[in-house]
């Protein structure tokens, strides 16, 4: 039995197209029936999505539902993140995902930020306690950082400089997940660490997206994966499965909240969070089920952030 109930909120991209942004009305309004803690939304590399991203939080905000919008630094100057910062409080935002980001292909200046803990500073010295920071965290070991000590170490530095919580990339091996807690607890960090999770419609495009971003799929799982072939049905099937018991394996091994990558697709998580008995009260859980079909398994990670 969880001595508390757990927590989970939900991820979107701002969508590039006016046609985009209308289905992704409908997914939010489906899911918000859920009631999840928040709803982050994605920030393209170098700024790229500003504008969408600050649309899609707004529209949010303007249903009454709370909005976490991400923020990364590369190729920011002080000057526009305190924009940034304006905009948020204008809104009504109090929680950001701070992130490093990534340089845009062609963009050799990296801006006045370098890393993620310089951005958090900023905003801690901008702001004080205003904004509650949201920062991404590896238990798989960022894919340019040079061994798992080193990206610790970033780690560290990040909640040093005023982080209040974390978002893991999206994983598949629970064992990964708590080796990294385990590790935070030990460097005399109390910070949640929240498990991202992400659901599986297609293994073709899951295996594309892991390889760019360093995230591990089993071996056992992509074995089964390649032998349903074209099967679409079935992928899905296991998946769900897949997914479900380690969500629920995480949950009894006291992860303090789940946060879906949704893919802006709302069936999958609506059908993870009914299948692990979420309530629709304020992001909370009820509980978790029994461990499924695949509870002896082990699992493995990876989220691109």
């Amino acid at each position: 039995m969880m001595s508390s109930k757990p927590r989970f909120s939900i991820e979107f991209f701002p969508p590039a197209t006016p046609e985009g942004v209308e289905k992704l009305r409908g997914v939010r309004d489906q899911l918000a029936v859920l009631k999840p803690e928040f709803f982050s939304v994605t920030y393209g590399a170098g700024g790229s999505t500003r504008d969408r991203t600050l649309q899609v939080v707004r529209e949010i905000r303007e249903a009454g539902l709370n909005a976490a919008p991400h923020l990364s630094c590369i190729g920011a100057t002080q000057a526009s993140i305190r924009e940034h910062l304006a905009e948020f409080r204008e809104i009504g935002v109090n929680r950001i995902v701070a992130l490093r980001g990534d340089l845009p292909s062609g963009m050799a200046d990296p801006g006045e930020f370098r890393y993620a803990n310089e951005l958090v500073e900023f905003i801690r010295k901008e702001s004080g306690d205003e904004f509650f920071l949201e920062v991404g965290a590896y238990p798989e070991v960022h894919p340019q950082a040079r061994s798992f000590d080193t990206d610790l170490a970033a780690f560290v530095r990040k909640v040093q400089a005023g982080a209040n919580s974390a978002i893991t990339q999206y994983f598949y091996n629970a064992d990964a997940y708590f080796h990294f807690v385990d590790a935070v607890r030990k460097a005399g960090l109390v910070i949640p660490v929240i498990p991202g999770i992400m659901p599986i419609a297609s293994y073709t495009k899951l295996a594309r997206f892991s390889e760019s971003c360093g995230a591990e799929i089993p071996q056992w799982m992509r074995r089964k994966f390649e032998g349903f072939g074209d099967d679409t049905d079935s992928v899905r099937a296991f998946g769900l499965d897949v997914v479900t018991t380690l969500c629920e394996r995480l949950l009894a091994g006291g992860a303090p909240s789940l946060h879906f990558y949704s893919l802006n697709q709302a069936g999958l998580t609506t059908e993870l969070c009914r299948r692990l008995g979420f309530t629709e009260q304020d992001g909370a859980i009820s509980g978790t089920k029994c461990l499924g079909r695949f509870s002896g398994a082990m699992f493995a990670p990876g989220k691109c952030g």
